[in-house]
């Protein structure tokens, strides 16, 4: 393979990068070059001068994605360190930016007295995601918090959305798909910080008791599908607390939460997969249900 030309950056610029330890599965292969941004403006400034016919795919904390064994090819992009984690508020709005952890931006609601966006402590992802995927839980999703948010085009030039424009229905955005989210504007209700501390605590230990976070897990593995719930097909076809040995590896379903898929030890990406796929098509057999991928897979098959 030819290795790609890069232009001149003042943030990170890493060759032949594993990826798994940026994930929470912990598997999957390396990058063709992994770039880690200094600021918005260095961000555009390689999108502009990067080669048009080189992928650009975007990783942010890892936490819903499942990179594959042979790696992906390209570039990858993390949004990551201060300048694209802060978190500010101003009257009744809290602007994000696209590397701040979900749960960042509901303890700043909590701080400047603004309720809505509690269930946001219930996610565990960054920002960026959530724009892209409509992210929620609870009862709320993005969509209900937003106000507009802005990004850049795969060829560096500057976009911006207001909440209309991203067209958002269940875990689905009609966004480009390309557009690298730099940051977002949400706006609360004003309440009492403690009362909404307090939800945003029951909603931490709701999640504590009810998913297996401190596994190598990736969240939610499949979408809901109308009037169904994921976990009680999966639960109800068997496979919860099943390690799945058909491929040799060691996936499995959480015992504690029947839609979250874990790598309780040396489990690979194809494992991992594989393990979603069998399990979907099994529920598709069993009760006509077919199960839609929550968890997004990137990069080559070995």
């Amino acid at each position: 393979m030819t290795e790609i030309t890069l232009p001149p950056v003042r943030g990170k610029l890493l060759r032949d990068e594993p990826l798994g330890p940026y994930t929470w599965f912990r598997v999957g292969g390396a990058a063709e070059a992994l770039f880690i941004p200094a600021d918005a403006e260095d961000l555009a400034d390689f999108l502009k001068a990067l080669d048009p016919s080189v992928p650009v795919t975007v990783l942010g904390v890892g936490s819903n994605v499942i990179v594959r064994d042979g790696g992906v090819e390209g570039v990858v992009i993390r949004l990551a360190g201060r300048p694209w984690a802060l978190v500010t508020t101003d009257g009744d709005t809290i602007t994000a930016g696209a590397g701040a952890l979900d749960s960042m931006v509901a303890k700043a609601s909590a701080k400047a007295g603004l309720a809505g966006l509690e269930f946001y402590a219930g996610i565990p992802g960054t920002v960026g995601g959530a724009l892209t995927m409509n992210a929620g839980c609870y009862g709320s999703e993005t969509k209900d918090v937003l106000v507009s948010a802005w990004g850049l085009t795969r060829y560096g030039e500057r976009v911006d959305y207001a909440l209309a424009d991203f067209g958002y229905t269940y875990r689905y955005s009609q966004a480009p798909a390309e557009i690298i989210w730099v940051e977002a504007t949400y706006r609360g209700t004003p309440d009492d910080p403690a009362a909404v501390q307090a939800r945003i605590t029951e909603i931490t230990s709701r999640r504590e008791t009810t998913q297996p976070i401190r596994e190598k897990t990736g969240g939610s593995t499949f979408k809901n599908p109308p009037g169904h719930s994921s976990w009680k097909l999966v639960d109800e076809a068997g496979w919860r607390g099943k390690l799945h040995v058909e491929t040799g590896g060691g996936a499995m379903f959480s015992d504690l939460h029947s839609n979250f898929m874990i790598n309780p030890g040396d489990a690979t990406a194809a494992d991992i997969e594989g393990l979603g796929e069998a399990v979907r098509a099994d529920v598709l057999a069993k009760t006509g249900v077919q199960l839609d991928w929550e968890i997004k897979r990137i990069g080559r098959r070995l």
